[in-house]
């Protein structure tokens, strides 16, 4: 499996239908709004390193309001908890 997690500057009026366009790729696995530089985080996952560019460089760069994006291909993976876990806040609902 590759992973990259990309880092995405959209136009800040399309910031919501960037995330769900983003996310309806086939390979992307989640979407995150964020604060500071970049306005969300993708993590791509497949299971062919040519798969990547099919879907950065051939599809998610190419979604109406993206302006720029950073990718970082993941070399090692250390943890395999919950992603949920991982984001959480530590806040109850």
């Amino acid at each position: 499996m590759f992973t990259a997690i990309v880092l995405i500057k959209t136009s800040s009026d399309r910031i919501p239908e960037v995330a769900l366009e983003v996310s309806d790729i086939r390979g992307v696995t989640e979407v995150y709004s964020v604060t500071g530089e970049w306005d969300l985080i993708a993590v791509v996952r497949v299971h062919q390193h040519e798969r990547l560019a099919d879907v950065i460089a051939d599809q998610l760069s190419k979604v109406e309001g993206v302006e720029s994006t950073n990718t970082n291909i993941a070399f090692r993976t250390y943890s395999t908890h919950d992603l949920d876990a991982a984001f959480s806040l530590g806040i109850d609902d």
